[in-house]
This record gives C-alpha cells, structure tokens and sequence, in this order.
C-alpha cells in the first residue's frame, strides 16, 4: 500500500485509518499496531519539522512481510538525515543532565528494533520492520 500524505499533523488520522486497513485486509495481528503507529507517527512528525525547505507530500509505503509488516516514510526534497547517527538516550542520567532531543528516535528503537535509511535523488526514506515476537509456551 503506497499513501501521499501532505505536510500537516492532521493526516495522522489518515496514516492510522490506512494501517488499520491494511492490517484487516492482510491479517496482521492486532499486537503490532501499537509499535506501528507510534514509530510512523514519531518519524512522520519529524519529517515535517525538521524540513521546512519543501512543500511536496511525504509518502507511506506499507508492506506485509512473515510475521509482520514493513513501514517506509520518504521525504522528497529533503536534506539528508540518518536517524541512525543520532547518539542513544541515557535513561539513566537525572533529567537535568540529559540532552534535549532524541527520545522519539529512542523510542522508535525499543518499539520496533532496527531503523533502516536510504538517501537518493534528495530523497530521504527510513524505514523498519515491525515483527510478531514468537510466543513462548
């Protein structure tokens, strides 16, 4: 499934609306939907404020995987920007001593694992994969 979403806050409505569809067309398990669209909105925010220079949409690539789901934002006309280079939050240091930024990366991270991006054409696209963990009986 392959969505345009124009630059606004308000079209998470419509990324949560496609993901549940595309969930019930294909089965995915309900479990996954919480990571999902926690991950897709904290990138999908991110896109939007840290690229001011353009106007063109951003674009929603879903795609059923085994046990779970693949998710690409892409950001057209965008500088590039590797959430993978931002440095880990320490948790551990008391609120006064922490850096500002990065939580929503480190949150991105715990929810889903691994954080994949491409830049090509100043096309800026990150991407992760969200998995059912097996069940242990």
């Amino acid at each position: 499934m392959k969505l345009s979403l124009t630059r606004e806050l308000s079209e998470i409505q419509r990324i949560v609306e496609a993901r549940r569809a595309f969930f019930a067309e294909r089965g995915l398990p309900a479990t996954l939907a919480y990571a999902v669209d926690l991950a897709t909105e904290e990138l999908f925010v991110n896109m939007i404020r840290h690229n001011s220079v353009t106007t063109e949409a951003i674009t929603l690539e879903l795609e059923a995987v085994q046990d779970g789901v693949v998710i690409s934002l892409t950001d057209h006309n965008a500088e590039p920007f590797d959430p993978r280079d931002v440095a880990p939050v320490d948790c551990t240091l008391p609120l006064e001593e922490r850096r500002t930024g990065g939580l929503g990366l480190h949150l991105v991270r715990s929810l889903v694992g691994a954080v994949h991006y491409t830049y090509q054409n100043r096309c800026s696209t990150v991407s992760f994969v969200a998995k059912v963990e097996p069940q242990h009986v």
